[in-house]
């Protein structure tokens, strides 16, 4: 795609962080552009448009927060011909040096955070971009040849994207999310793999049993819990790749097997990139996980110990973390804003729960749900009605779990904001 925008009339629509870097990096390529959000709160933006059908433009740039499926703006623009490019493509133009896409249902904040540490200490100029935080058009323009770019790559992003190509790909792992957005999970998985394509070194989680037959490629590198010939693996409790020797797993300062999954993605990239093993090895061992994700946040007055999972917005993110933590006496708290997802697969697995907190919007859902299998859950109108009654009950030997396996949005605006009100709440902070 031709990538001069001088003197284009483009609309940029949806003005969160993405939508406003895009803005700027038109803006900077002397583009005319004119800005919409379905919320009218930025209606008074001096460029804004209230009817954006009624106008012709010469591409319209999609910010990965509005949904593309029943759009009739999008739908509008697309019967007319008129070109529709993601944020994400549009930052990709303008991108050099070496791209790196790191995509799945769980666990991609942690393992791009933790290349990028690696990379910090291996002294190699790189930016982590993406569904991360900072969108891709954001320092689409500061890279360079000699740069790494490793983006954390969304469904959201991936929606309406036909121009992303990542030199080197990586899969986690896939599990139904988002099928209110998608309309089904055949749909979610084919936005995902669109990551996907054959000329690039391509990393998959060999455990997932979807993920492992993505094979498009002789390229294609595995990581496993299982010992293999070659690819990322472990061995004598110690993480391999072929058969180099990495990192002990006494010195990963993450817990569970999902976050090895991650950890092991994130030395198979590096080790592509030739970063050598000790670097590798001392940017883990010195890595700090992102909050809200099987995050330990100590005893409660009566002794019982406190995990914020509060990232878990979707089952398959639940079930891992209660499969990291099996073994203990687990009250686990359900519940927020439904995502459109069965919670049978929680709960027809029969597995151990000390006791069973359901909440918020979906709470009466999974509550009923859980009954069905043979559990007897208490239910709450809001996680702090639920986390004042556990803070009163749980005692020391057992471990309150927050994975709740669903969105935030019923009650907070994001999964951060709903895990530090979680914490205020167990320790009377807010008090």
């Amino acid at each position: 795609m031709n990538k001069s925008f001088r003197g284009k009339k483009v609309l940029v629509y949806g003005m969160g962080a993405s939508g406003q870097a895009a803005c700027k990096l038109l803006h900077s390529e002397g583009a005319c552009v004119s800005i919409y959000d379905d919320e009218m709160r930025y209606s008074g933006i001096f460029n804004f448009v209230k009817q954006p059908t009624q106008f012709k433009y010469d591409l319209v740039v999609v910010s990965p927060g509005i949904k593309v499926m029943g759009n009739e703006i999008i739908s509008h623009f697309l019967m007319t011909k008129t070109p529709v490019l993601s944020e994400l493509d549009l930052g990709y133009l303008f991108c050099k040096g070496r791209m790196i896409g790191v995509t799945g249902t769980n666990g991609k904040t942690t393992t791009v955070m933790l290349l990028g540490d690696i990379l910090k200490a291996a002294g190699l100029k790189h930016y982590v971009c993406g569904n991360i935080g900072l969108p891709l058009c954001s320092i689409a323009k500061d890279t360079d040849r000699k740069s790494i770019t490793v983006c954390e790559v969304s469904n959201f992003q991936l929606e309406l994207s036909n121009l992303y190509h990542a030199d080197m790909a990586c899969v986690l792992n896939l599990a139904p999310d988002h099928l209110d957005r998608h309309g089904s999970f055949e749909e979610y998985i084919r936005v995902k793999t669109k990551l996907i394509n054959k000329k690039q070194t391509l990393f998959l989680n060999l455990d997932d049993e979807r993920v492992s037959t993505l094979r498009p490629s002789k390229k294609n590198i595995f990581f496993s819990l299982r010992q293999l010939n070659r690819g990322i693996y472990l061995k004598n409790s110690a993480i391999y790749y072929n058969k180099t020797k990495i990192i002990p797993l006494s010195e990963i300062p993450l817990v569970g097997d999902k976050n090895l999954l991650n950890v092991m993605a994130a030395v198979g990239i590096a080790c592509r990139l030739r970063v050598k093993p000790k670097i590798i090895r001392m940017a883990i061992a010195n890595f700090t996980p992102a909050g809200h994700r099987l995050q330990y946040l100590g005893k409660t007055k009566l002794g019982a110990d406190v995990v914020d999972d509060s990232k878990a917005t979707n089952i398959s993110s639940t079930l891992m973390a209660l499969e990291s933590l099996q073994g203990r006496k687990i009250t686990l708290l359900l519940g927020g804003q439904n995502k459109g997802c069965e919670f049978d697969e929680i709960f027809n697995k029969n597995i151990a729960l000390d006791g069973l907190i359901c909440f918020g919007q979906a709470g009466q859902e999974i509550a009923a749900c859980a009954t069905k299998y043979g559990y007897n859950p208490e239910v709450f109108d809001t996680l702090e009605g639920a986390s004042i009654h556990i803070r009163e009950t749980a005692a020391e030997g057992q471990m309150i779990l927050l994975s709740p396996a669903c969105a935030s949005f019923d009650e907070f605006s994001s999964y951060a904001v709903r895990g530090e009100r979680f914490k205020e709440y167990i320790f009377e902070e807010h008090q």
